[in-house]
């Protein structure tokens, strides 16, 4: 069914208003089944997600693996394994005036659902909040971005050969689906994509006092101090802001480089990009493209400020920018709004206090990258704010699972990934258990006993 006037929409959210009411989604053995199924579903259109993800953004069959089949396969695995220990009620202290009471806090399904994924890991991150939104036994409504329609469509057909729409839906659409998605009364709101597109999405669901995750971008801050190894740190910087041709949310935004150390480090990711997509990586087989002609255009203005390092090569046909070193000035178009693509500019500094006070001058960002000693590693990290951060490293802080992965402030709120995905969807309820045999007559009119009750207070 096409989901594209409001009378659709609000028929499904009805629909699964009332199935989620119907109790059939809270069973603990039913939702590992969902998940189970979800798997299995998966593993039968591989292929066919590898070539819509070649088709949609040019991601090599290895890259779309490790960044999208693998996370999502590895987050379904680990909700089956540990779902049964989350939904056990937790047993916390109960005060001596509450004597003989109990409390536990009971985790529950916030109800229904809308999950709304970007285009540039269009299947991570779509499926990974699915399987907590299941895990946590909610209902769903899915919707995928248009920019990458022949993942979308897979993802449809994954939905539809595995759930009931009055259990887990998928709605396609541009601007106006969108619009009247969030005119709807839901129970969790989980959004990713831009912090301008994430307030519309906080306006929309503060009509409902809807709850939301809100997983946005920013510029992220990457920092080069003068002791850094800098073959190790060419190495993973070049990695990390180019997977993906740069259009990854946590993808170091730019360079903050210690005076001493900018040359060889410009000579080190130079060679490092050469080494990863040959001399000409328009000619590779694992460097992607940029989603469409709006966002290649808006990428290859950047080009015309600062001085180019290396790189700027661009095809507007095949919508290619080569990996680029630029050197800018920090009132640049450049460093105003999120990059989100393979251009990466750069700036000197010469004490580490100057970096500390130019990143807290900004909104706080999704990520942050240091390189150099501990010591100055943790003087940075104790002075900055950001949603998660690596030290010697960029990007891999959200492979591991058991980190919780988010943004504040400007670059989002809320946790998810693994346990974090399954709160993330439920609601902690804090219940007491008071005796029905045994009443204690302090805490009643005219409060003779008040003396004592003082004393346990």
């Amino acid at each position: 069914m096409h989901y594209n006037t409001l009378e659709a929409i609000q028929d499904l959210v009805t629909r699964q208003r009332c199935f989620f009411l119907s109790q059939a989604t809270k069973p603990v053995d039913w939702r590992i089944k969902q998940l189970k199924l979800l798997k299995t579903a998966i593993m039968a259109h591989e292929e066919d997600l590898y070539q819509a993800l070649w088709t949609d953004l040019h991601k090599s069959e290895e890259e779309a693996y490790l960044t999208e089949l693998s996370i999502v396969i590895n987050e379904i695995d680990c909700h089956i394994r540990h779902l049964r220990r989350w939904v056990r009620p937790v047993r916390v202290h109960t005060p001596l005036y509450l004597f003989p009471s109990k409390s536990r806090v009971i985790r529950e399904p916030k109800g229904l659902a809308l999950i709304v994924a970007p285009w540039n890991y269009p299947f991570n991150l779509m499926m990974c909040p699915l399987v907590g939104a299941i895990s946590a036994g909610c209902c769903a409504v899915l919707k995928p971005s248009p920019y990458a329609p022949n993942v979308a469509d897979v993802m449809d057909q994954i939905v539809k050969e595995t759930f009931e729409e009055q259990y887990v839906a998928l709605v396609q659409g541009h601007r106006e689906v969108n619009a009247m998605l969030l005119e709807q009364h839901f129970d969790q709101i989980f959004y990713t994509g831009s912090p301008a597109v994430g307030k519309v999405v906080m306006a929309a669901a503060a009509r409902h006092l809807t709850p939301v995750v809100l997983e946005l971008g920013g510029k992220s801050p990457c920092i080069v101090d003068r002791d850094a190894n800098l073959d190790l740190t060419a190495h993973r910087l070049a990695w990390g802001k180019t997977i993906n041709a740069g259009q990854t949310c946590i993808a170091p935004d730019y360079l903050l480089v210690h005076e001493s150390v900018k040359e060889g480090l410009v000579e080190r990711l130079m060679a490092d990009f050469e080494r990863f997509y040959g001399q000409d990586a328009e000619k590779s087989d694992t460097f992607c493209r940029i989603i469409t002609d709006k966002h290649f255009n808006r990428l290859s203005a950047y080009l015309k400020e600062g001085k180019i390092l290396c790189g700027g090569k661009t095809d507007a046909t095949a919508r290619y920018i080569q990996p680029t070193l630029i050197e800018v000035e920090p009132e640049m178009r450049i460093m105003q709004e999120e990059i989100f693509g393979p251009i990466l500019p750069i700036m000197t500094f010469n004490d580490i206090n100057e970096v500390i006070t130019f990143v807290n001058e900004r909104p706080k960002p999704l990520a942050l990258y240091y390189f150099g000693s501990k010591a100055q590693a943790r003087k940075v990290l104790s002075a900055t704010t950001s949603g998660g951060a690596c030290v010697n490293d960029t990007v891999l802080h959200v492979s591991n699972p058991h980190l919780p992965f988010g943004g504040t402030g400007n670059s989002g709120m809320g946790r998810y990934h693994r346990k974090e995905s399954f709160l993330a969807f439920s609601n902690s309820r804090s219940v007491l258990w008071s005796s029905d045999k045994i009443d204690m007559a302090m805490k009643y009119p005219p409060y003779k006993y008040i003396g004592i009750l003082k004393k346990f207070v």
